[in-house]
């Protein structure tokens, strides 16, 4: 699916939920910074994705902190790639080590904490920027 439809069929939540898996989010992200940069790209990606797994009826899969987290690790691993494709083809530890990443931000498991779900906990043991 090209870039644009993948936008809109996410914005418009038509796209299938089994779609939207970790490579999808990356995907999102770096669409999203790319296109408008990481302020509004922060912005957008937890508005869409809220919305997106409200709208799915899994408002338990949104999660603030990781949503943040994970736009800023794309942000630091982009270096002006033309392509997603060509992004991760040069990051493909983001998919496959992303937790520890964001993990190693914090002096315990973020993952597990509750109130991240709402809010986006600052890193303690190092600033994503």
């Amino acid at each position: 699916m090209n870039d644009r439809d993948f936008l809109l069929q996410f914005d418009n939540c038509t796209l299938p939920p089994e779609l939207f898996d970790h490579k999808a989010h990356l995907r999102l992200a770096w669409l999203q910074i790319k296109h408008h940069g990481l302020d509004r790209a922060l912005e957008n990606c937890c508005e869409q994705i809220s919305r997106f797994a409200s709208f799915h009826g899994d408002h338990q899969k949104f999660n603030k902190t990781i949503t943040n987290a994970s736009v800023y690790a794309v942000h630091h691993f982009m270096k002006g790639e033309d392509s997603f494709e060509e992004f991760i083809g040069r990051n493909p530890q983001l998919l496959s080590e992303l937790k520890a990443l964001i993990n190693s931000h914090y002096s315990y498991d973020i993952f597990t904490v509750e109130n991240a779900r709402e809010l986006f906990i600052e890193p303690d043991v190092q600033s994503f920027i």
